[in-house]
Formats: structure tokens, sequence, C-alpha cells
């Protein structure tokens, strides 16, 4: 991407009014600018939860992992938001009049694809909901009571029960009873919360 289209796509993100199509549309540019070194980057959190809820639930800032094994080198990073004319670094900035924070590599257990979203300068990927939702209600109440975390798993939950986006219960099943979480009573509990909000019947229950 040369110069002058950074430059005007720099313009459209900084007086996007919409804070998730702000976000999309950086998450876009950023990806865009990272696939020319032959790096993949991914939204994660509660970044990732406000796409995949298209705004119900609003991060305020942009989470960016990347999908290799190893850090992304500093002097690239540097380099790179640099084109951006982004101030701070190695890992948050400030851009186009958001916060970004570009983060380690992506930790995902789930086998379901990350999910990709089209945008202006081209997609970029979302990290997976089934790891999403399990890793808030984690953090809802490891250590201690966390609202907001337990707000965003409900948000998230309550947007794939009436399927307005694609969740495989199965394997958030399997993902709760990993060593990594061994949360699945909480993730049960919270998802027949929403269940019976909507009045329809959890796909945690058990038969």
């Amino acid at each position: 991407m040369d110069a002058k289209k950074i430059k005007s796509a720099l313009a459209d993100v900084t007086a996007e009014q919409d804070p998730t199509l702000k976000s999309a549309k950086l998450a876009s540019l950023c990806s865009a600018l990272w696939a020319e070194r032959g790096e993949e980057l991914v939204v994660v959190g509660g970044s990732a939860i406000e796409f995949l809820t298209e705004g119900a639930y609003a991060s305020g800032d942009l989470d960016m992992c990347h999908t290799i094994a190893a850090s992304l080198p500093v002097k690239d990073r540097q380099e790179i938001m640099g084109l951006l004319g982004a101030k701070g670094g190695p890992r948050n900035w400030q851009v186009a009049g958001m916060y970004l924070d570009l983060l380690g590599p992506a930790e995902s257990f789930a086998r379901t694809p990350f999910r990709r979203i089209d945008a202006p300068y081209g997609n970029f990927l979302v990290m997976k909901p089934e790891d999403l939702i399990v890793e808030r209600v984690l953090m809802s109440y490891y250590t201690g009571e966390n609202k907001t975390a337990r707000d965003c798993a409900k948000v998230l939950a309550s947007v794939a029960l009436r399927h307005e986006i694609e969740m495989n219960w199965d394997e958030v099943r399997r993902l709760a009873n990993l060593p990594e979480y061994r949360n699945l009573p909480q993730c049960v509990q919270l998802v027949k919360e929403v269940a019976d909000e909507l009045k329809i019947k959890s796909p945690l229950h058990p038969d």
C-alpha cells in the first residue's frame, strides 16, 4: 500500500464516527500493512466480541495479536505503525483517534476457524467465539467478581443463542473442560441464564 493510499485510509478512519466501524477500518488497514510483511493479525478480546456482536458490546479500543508463535520484531512494529503516524509502542499505540494494542501470539484452543470480516481495506481475522466465551466466563469470577467480563460473555452468548453468529457449543463444552480453563459449571450457568431470558433451552444443558 503506497503512502497516498495510507494517508487517504487514515483520514477515513479518523473521520469515522461509528465506533465499531472505526475499529473495523483500523483493523482492516493494520492487517493489510502487516500482510505485506507476510504476517497475519487477528483481533482478540473485547474488540473481537464487539465485531462478533456488531457493536452490541462496545470495547472502546482495538486489541490485535498475530498468528505466528514468535513475537513480531520490534523494529517491524515501529516501522509499520510509523507508516500510520502512530504514537507510542512497541505494543501500545495511539492512532487515528483510537488506542490500539499490538500484543503477542494469539492464544486459541478451539478447533474452529478464526472468523473473517470484510472491511474497506481488506478482510481481517477475528478470534473464535468459542475461545472468547469460555475466556470471558473465566475472567468474570477469577480472581474475584468481574461484572464487565460477565456482561460481555452474556452479550456474546445472547447473540449466539439467537443464531446471529455461529457458535459450536460442543466445542465450548470441550474447551471449558480443558486444564487451561476448568470452568464448565460456570459456563453452563451463564449460558442457561441467557437462555432462560430468551425462553429457549440452553445448548449446554445436560440431557
